[in-house]
């Protein structure tokens, strides 16, 4: 049987930059074939190729040995090419049954529908992604994991051949990437060819039959998974030797800074929370999709302001009412949606780093460019982060260099305490290792930080205590020492009860 994918020779620039270079590639069907490698290694251009999105310079691209001779995302979707991407391409406004519809259902645009049929063919493709959502949902109003899982669901209505999965698990947390590779195994047995992108080396383990890792643009390596460790993989990927992924080590632990005592907001389900984060010390928060994780970082930022209980900075009483007044207390938050939430990116990286800080940055009402250029170049330094210059957009970096600015331009406002939601999502391991060193350099300069994490060995390698969340409140909370994946699942799903410390 002959390969469903092949690409020979493929080459790219862009603006004199070369994105890939005599790439060759090929996908089996019924294989899962692995693509790993750092951010800026060229997996995304070899996608939109792929997809129909850009053309080669150089190279040819085949399915089931018919060539994709242009650039048309209809006709690749034709040939049975659909892929799943990191950020959910969802029309906000329309239900999930709407939006399931798209590459789904034929016809001229004066058909009649079958209302009925389309929410059934829904409910059927939410159930084989395991996903609890309502067919009649405006998707924005969804959460960014539950539009994943819509995604998938598309996707597999199309009934495609081959499918790019461009790091599908990036927002899920553990029991619902878990749900996600089962369903790629079962794609997999029934013949789809499946190309796999994914910083989780775990799952290039569990699900891959081989691996391609590519670095500045070529092939560093092909070969099968079971005869690469994740150690080997990462090293193929950077280059060098990566020591420690969770570089993380103990400093002394401070005083309380930021606490909750009974903390509760109603519109966002967070109910009854209590924990404390002290200075030197970064608490986990660990919890399944739903569990108010996101929720409370929102409650706690006063973008959702609490309406029982208390929350206390350095000891003392705080209102927080919105985030302007949160920043004036000391409260810094970089929210899970780098891209959204984030950065801006149109704006440059100068901008970015001191849009929070722009008093100190200020003669008056006037901006002080040179001052701005000094405040951001020194955060750039500190944070060694990869940009053509100061000037340019935030757009044209890496996903790892733009999370670093915005985690620059909140510590630019010099923060107490740090509430970071999924501080690595979607980042290689080589800009993981260094988002958690700036971490841990963080915490032994006396700052409190709340992370929030849907990765079991984040949480477990970089935090002094982890509380796990479930319901809308905080379930238990567990020193590092006593903390195991298996224990922090159980009491996640509600199958374990663990006293506080």
């Amino acid at each position: 049987m002959g390969a469903l994918l092949k690409l020979c020779g493929l080459s790219k620039s862009f603006a004199g930059a070369v994105a890939l270079h005599d790439v060759s590639f090929d996908l089996e069907p019924g294989e899962v074939h692995a693509l790993v490698g750092e951010n800026g290694a060229g997996k995304s251009t070899l996608v939109r190729i792929v997809t129909g999105a850009c053309r080669p310079d150089v190279g040819t691209v085949e399915v089931d040995g018919r060539p994709l001779l242009r650039a048309d995302p209809l006709l690749a979707r034709a040939l049975g090419i659909a892929s799943i991407y990191q950020q959910p391409a969802l029309l906000p406004d329309l239900t999930v049954s709407e939006n399931l519809a798209f590459g789904i259902e034929v016809g001229g645009a004066w058909r009649r529908i079958d209302w009925r049929l389309r929410r059934r063919r829904a409910q059927d493709l939410l159930a084989r992604v395991g996903a609890r959502i309502d067919p009649d949902a405006p998707c924005g109003t969804l959460r960014m994991a539950e539009q994943q899982l819509v995604e998938i669901a598309r996707a597999l209505g199309a009934n495609a051949r081959v499918l790019v999965m461009d790091e599908p698990t990036a927002t899920l947390a553990e029991p619902e990437a878990e749900q996600l590779l089962e369903q790629v195994l079962e794609l997999k047995a029934s013949g789809v060819g499946i190309v796999y992108i994914s910083h989780r080396l775990s799952e290039v383990a569990r699900v891959a039959d081989r691996v391609t890792v590519l670095r500045d643009g070529r092939v560093v390596a092909t070969r099968p998974s079971r005869e690469v460790s994740p150690a080997e993989l990462i090293r193929l990927m950077v280059g060098r030797e990566l020591t420690a992924v969770f570089p993380k080590r103990r400093v002394p632990r401070g005083s309380a800074v930021l606490e909750a005592r009974g903390l509760g907001c109603a519109a966002t389900g967070v109910r009854d929370v209590s924990f404390s984060v002290h200075a030197g010390e970064i608490l986990g928060l660990a919890g399944l999709v739903g569990s108010g994780r996101t929720e409370l970082a929102r409650v706690l930022f006063g973008l959702e302001p609490a309406d029982s209980g208390e929350v206390l900075l350095r000891g003392a009483p705080v209102r927080v009412r919105s985030p302007a007044a949160a920043v004036a207390l000391g409260l810094a938050y970089v929210p899970e949606d780098r891209r959204q939430h984030g950065v801006i990116p149109q704006m440059s990286v100068s901008a970015n780093i001191t849009l929070a800080a722009l008093r100190r940055v200020a003669t008056g009402p006037f901006l002080d460019a040179r001052r701005e250029r000094a405040l951001a170049a020194g955060f750039a330094e500190r944070f060694a982060i990869k940009a053509p210059s100061l000037e340019a957009p935030v757009a044209a970096l890496s996903g790892g260099n733009q999370q670093k600015v915005a985690l620059a331009r909140w510590l630019a406002t010099e923060p107490a305490a740090l509430i970071l939601d999924e501080p690595t999502q979607g980042v290689d391991v080589g800009a993981k290792a260094e988002i958690h060193r700036l971490m841990v350099d963080l915490a032994a300069q006396g700052l409190a930080i709340l992370m929030i994490s849907s990765e079991l060995p984040e949480i477990l390698g970089m935090s002094d205590r982890i509380s796990v969340m479930g319901g809308g409140t905080i379930r238990a909370t567990l020193d590092r020492a006593d903390a195991t994946q298996e224990r922090l699942l159980a009491l996640a799903l509600g199958h374990l009860r663990e006293t506080t410390h």
